[in-house]
């Protein structure tokens, strides 16, 4: 009897779609809870009419009409008669519940349903869609850490730390993600984990923002070689194929990139020809799972990364994806040159950079403005110009040096040149933030609150991607 009746409340989800559902009630301690459910294309809202006295009031829902294994949402006030859940995924049938106190008893309404509805995908290409997502900030170090989401040291990512990126100027997060630690020995995805990913998702929609996820080191199983070619395929499309089944009737504020710094470990050279051959099969295979699933995946925008995301084997060795949509691919590079004076935390002598140097022994000169130029050049003559493909600088940044440079005068003129070099460009610049924001960090912003660690290195980013 009871999947007979949650089959018929699904049907009857299915079509009144958006509207508002009847009233279901519950009963005790003289008073009476009745509960409405209504979905909409940015949230499920629910209303609720109160008769008789009630007293600690509980929001309460689960993805069956069956209230044993329920999950509270939220406590309210008593008075209040609304609650809006904007952590729903779209697509998916809800079953909400009031739990109330009455007397000296607890009570609940009846079950109401409902489901977030899917959103409409514009009618965009990746290229103008683009033009829209500048500047971006990733939330480094959180979902794709080993050993669970805190392991890194970042606390959850929560609703304020998206509002506050919004609130900064920035237009797009991307959101690394790591999946295999999260599944089974199949590589299923454990249900815990893919709803997790869906609330951090959630969280950057309601703030307004274009969010990118991905498969990001994950472990380092993603190795370019003939020998583990099969079989890294094989995993590519089961992970793909459930992450966008989830997230397939997401609108055209969520993008999907494949992979991220795809190599063989520890091997930084030119790749051989196994090598891209290799990873440009990771592309295509993603591409292919991701159109399979349908709905409104049949025409997201997906990123596709060059040879370990960097510029030069990106140019050289770069081959575009066969796609069943038209124009919905972006490529996917990173930029982290020099890297003695953006990422090395061993060595503290390089700290200056570009023209604005001073002393040539804490400066190199290899990787200044106009090799910088040159660099992102190359992307827009090639890909912007040449295909009508958008690029994504997916990751830039040069780490605080607090103890040698408190001014922070290279680095905010390294990220601010970065920025500006890309976005003028066309290049959508997306920030590396890993969250720490002490020496030899790249934080901007306190992960807790979503407050400003760096107001005038924000404002400088934001600036320059005008």
């Amino acid at each position: 009897m009871k999947s007979l009746i949650s089959a018929l409340l699904f049907l009857l989800t299915l079509c009144v779609g958006p509207l508002a559902q009847a009233q279901s009630c519950g009963s005790g301690g003289g008073a009476t809870v009745c509960l409405t459910a209504t979905g909409s294309a940015d949230n499920v809202t629910l209303t609720w009419t109160v008769s008789g006295t009630i007293s600690s009031v509980q929001v309460y829902r689960d993805t069956d009409s069956n209230p044993s294994g329920r999950t509270r949402l939220a406590a309210v006030g008593s008075t209040t008669t609304r609650y809006v859940d904007s952590t729903a995924a779209a697509g998916t049938t809800y079953w909400y519940w009031i739990k109330f106190n009455a007397g000296s008893s607890s009570y609940s309404s009846g079950a109401a349903s409902a489901a977030r509805t899917a959103s409409a995908m514009r009618d965009l290409t990746s290229l103008q869609l683009s033009k829209l997502m500048s500047p971006g900030w990733n939330v480094g170090n959180s979902l794709e850490a080993i050993n669970g989401e805190t392991a890194w040291g970042n606390p959850l990512v929560n609703q304020a730390l998206m509002n506050g990126v919004k609130a900064a100027g920035f237009k797009t997060v991307r959101i690394p993600v790591s999946w295999k630690q999260y599944a089974d020995a199949n590589d299923n995805i454990s249900a815990s984990w893919m709803a997790r990913v869906t609330e951090v998702v959630n969280y950057a929609r309601n703030a307004g923002l274009y969010a990118v996820i991905n498969v990001h080191w994950d472990g380092g199983w993603m190795q370019p070689t003939y020998a583990q070619q099969a079989t890294v395929n094989t995993r590519i499309t089961k992970f793909w194929t459930q992450i966008a089944n989830n997230f397939k009737n997401n609108d055209d504020y969520l993008l999907f990139a494949g992979t991220n710094e795809v190599m063989v470990d520890g091997n930084y050279g030119t790749p051989t020809v196994e090598y891209y051959t290799v990873q440009n099969s990771f592309n295509q295979t993603f591409v292919n799972a991701v159109r399979a699933t349908g709905g409104n995946n049949a025409k997201r925008h997906l990123v596709v990364q060059g040879f370990n995301t960097n510029i030069d084997h990106t140019y050289n060795f770069f081959t575009v994806p066969s796609d069943s949509a038209t124009k919905r691919l972006m490529v996917e590079v990173h930029h982290y040159d020099p890297y003695n004076f953006t990422l090395n935390t061993d060595n503290d002598t390089i700290w200056q950079w570009g023209s604005i140097a001073s002393n040539a022994a804490n400066t190199e000169t290899w990787a200044n403005e106009s090799y910088t130029d040159a660099q992102f050049q190359k992307m827009k003559s090639r890909f912007i110009d040449g295909l009508g493909m958008p690029v994504l600088l997916g990751e830039y940044s040069a780490i605080a040096r607090l103890n040698v440079d408190s001014a922070q005068k290279y680095r905010t003129y390294w990220d601010q040149y970065i920025t500006k070099a890309a976005y003028s460009r066309g290049v959508v610049p997306v920030y590396w933030d890993a969250g720490a924001t002490g020496d030899h960090s790249s934080g901007l912003f306190n992960r807790s609150t979503g407050a400003q660690a760096y107001p005038s290195l924000i404002t400088t980013i934001i600036n320059a991607a005008k």
